[in-house]
């Protein structure tokens, strides 16, 4: 069974190759069996008018399927940063996706950290983004992920890319540095949008993949879809490329899904 992470929906007229549909089609494509699917951004629905909260939104469109286990997203605009984790919560969604860059705050602001101090007390999941996304580097490096880690040792979250290109080193330094003490394993490597073309900020090789593995474990890597932003012949070369690295039958298992469904059912 594969179990990806890191699936943006959308509302059809917000993007039609984005949407529940179109995640479904890609998903038989690749032969996928469950997948997180993230709640669009609330920006984006304030673009389009809607009057229903995201979050809600989401859980109307997957509440009937067991293909799907939602994640929420948070609105940093608002202060009542508290009661939006809980709503998260109260509609039985497993995590939260935060992407620093594109929602503009820095990982360790105070209204980020009451985001995961109330995370971490509601045994919710959450997913970052990490390396480049043409935003101020320093508010987002993936060193400072090792600072929430420590402050929080019963929160799990994800590196998703693992730094990128760029970071990677730094991710991996976080990853390690966190095999020991509070929650295990709580800092997960998101194997989401990991290139192999020669000039990609994405782009890992498949030695430092294989890297990951050796220095990390077996229980601290979830790969993930990047969808739509990835098409299917992205992720069905992705999922092959997996299958091919020098490591175990089993860690191929817990990468494409065990860990995850450990982790969030």
């Amino acid at each position: 069974m594969i179990f990806a992470n890191h699936a943006h929906i959308y509302p059809t007229q917000l993007r039609e190759d984005g949407d529940l549909d179109a995640l479904k089609k890609l998903m038989e494509t690749c032969g996928i069996d469950r997948c997180v699917a993230f709640a669009t951004f609330p920006e984006k629905f304030a673009e389009l008018g809607l009057n229903i909260n995201n979050n809600v939104w989401l859980s109307e469109q997957i509440k009937h399927d067991p293909a799907f286990t939602g994640f929420g997203t948070i609105d940093f605009r608002q202060d009542n940063l508290e009661e939006q984790v809980e709503l998260v919560a109260s509609l039985g969604f497993k995590g939260i996706k935060l992407h620093p860059p594109a929602q503009g705050f820095a990982v360790l602001d105070d209204k980020a950290l009451r985001v995961y101090d109330r995370a971490q007390s509601l045994n919710l999941f959450l997913s970052f983004h990490t390396g480049l996304h043409w935003s101020r580097l320093k508010d987002n490096l993936p060193i400072l992920y090792d600072e929430i880690a420590f402050n929080f040792p019963e929160l799990r979250l994800s590196m998703e890319h693992i730094g990128g290109y760029s970071f990677f080193n730094d991710a991996l330094a976080v990853l390690a540095n966190h095999k020991r003490g509070g929650r295990q394993p709580r800092v997960f490597a998101g194997w989401t949008s990991i290139d192999s073309i020669d000039g990609s900020a994405w782009t890992l090789t498949d030695a430092q993949l294989e890297t990951v593995i050796a220095q990390t474990g077996e229980e601290k890597s979830i790969f993930g879809l990047d969808f739509p932003f990835k098409d299917a012949s992205y992720i069905t070369s992705s999922i092959n490329r997996i299958n091919a690295l020098n490591i175990t039958d089993t860690a191929k298992k817990k990468i494409l899904g065990g860990n995850l469904l450990r982790e969030i059912g």
